[in-house]
């Protein structure tokens, strides 16, 4: 399969494959101009995503139409062919029969409308879409961090990692547009209308991580009685919360169809917090305590509470790297550093990202092409 993110700096690679590469590499750097202050700053080891505006002034139908600029319908199709094939269950195709033949009873807007406009632009029935954004919803494992430094500064660190190469070469990075100006932005994956990975400028960061449940039997059982997908709820957060205290009431309270952990930064001293989610309201809230010396909190894929299983060292390398950064060092550069650790980073990764809500124009995301391994 092409990919976007393999190529040596200055170019994309040239499989020789006539009419795709060539034009999917006017695409791809056509929409790199699209980016609204972006800071990517990629070096050898990483690559900038694509950099799509999504204008939330267009019917819903329409506002997916710019991934048409930077992907080669072909290339979406395959793609998603096989996220789908190696996730999803057979039997989740005919759970979601219902919700194809009565998309608008169980997708409210505007996801519905997203979603039929991929179906109706892509070339993909109406199906396939609404599976692909199951898919996505589970996010395997991932590693987030916030910390305060000694200036009262908020840094916000994510990486996500996924066991499947080709999301790779599906990571955008999305400005969702009002008026012309950024609404808020993130980090996804084409032809999902969700986000795991986002920040409303001058007012908070959100990222997602999965919590492990009986997933699929959970989410379909979950969705049918119309809860929202995590990943929705942090795009609407991201969209209508005011601040930093009101996202995270909003992460806390409203039902989502599994658990999750959001981790949420804000821009005043002391606002940063990792929410442990059941299905209906918080299971924890662990905040940032500056005063007491706790000025990080890291977040994998299991409850902070508890030991993570024996097997998983990313909170172990994640803890010890802070210690050793200190809180007068971190900044944004150094938290990346953080995440560029092994295990912290490791083969499945796929992006990372860096953010400061009240530095907005610096929000970062570079794709790890290779992911990162121990002998790097």
């Amino acid at each position: 399969m092409t990919s976007f993110y393999s190529a040596p700096a200055g170019g994309a690679a040239d499989t020789g494959a006539p009419g795709t590469v060539r034009p999917l590499r006017m695409r791809l750097a056509a929409a790199l101009l699209l980016a609204v202050a972006a800071s990517c700053r990629p070096d050898e080891s990483e690559v900038c995503p694509p950099a799509v505006n999504i204008s939330l002034d267009e019917a819903p139908e329409l506002r997916w139409v710019p991934l048409l600029r930077v992907f080669d319908i072909h290339f979406l199709k395959e793609a998603a062919a096989e996220v789908i094939d190696s996730t999803v269950p057979k039997w989740v195709h005919e759970a979601v029969a219902p919700v194809v033949m009565a998309l608008e009873k169980y997708i409210p807007q505007p996801y519905a409308g997203e979603i039929r406009g991929m179906a109706s632009h892509f070339g993909g029935s109406l199906s396939d879409i609404i599976i692909l954004n199951f898919a996505y919803e589970i996010s395997a494992f991932c590693t987030s961090v916030v910390a305060q430094d000694k200036n009262g500064h908020i840094y916000h660190g994510r990486n996500l990692d996924y066991p499947h190469p080709v999301l790779r070469n599906l990571t955008i990075d999305v400005s969702f547009l009002r008026n012309g100006e950024v609404a808020y932005r993130g980090t996804s994956f084409a032809g999902y209308v969700g986000l795991w990975t986002g920040q409303s400028p001058n007012k908070f960061t959100v990222s997602g991580n999965e919590r492990w449940w009986n997933w699929w039997k959970n989410v379909v059982s979950a969705f049918l009685l119309r809860r929202s997908p995590v990943s929705w709820l942090v795009r609407e957060t991201l969209q209508e919360a005011e601040n930093f205290e009101d996202a995270v009431m909003r992460l806390s309270k409203t039902p989502i169809i599994t658990g999750v952990y959001y981790i949420v930064g804000g821009v005043q001293v002391g606002e940063g917090a990792v929410i442990t989610r059941d299905r209906t309201g918080p299971a924890d809230i662990w905040p940032l305590d500056p005063v007491n010396g706790r000025w990080f909190r890291v977040e994998t894929n299991f409850d902070h509470w508890l030991p993570p299983p024996v097997r998983d060292h990313r909170r172990e390398a994640a803890n010890k790297a802070l210690n050793a950064t200190g809180q007068e060092n971190i900044n944004l550069e150094t938290l990346f550093q953080v995440l560029s650790l092994y295990p912290v980073c490791n083969r499945i990764t796929v992006y990372t990202t860096t953010m400061s809500a009240a530095a907005a124009d610096k929000y970062s995301s570079l794709v790890r092409p290779q992911g990162c391994s121990a002998h790097a």
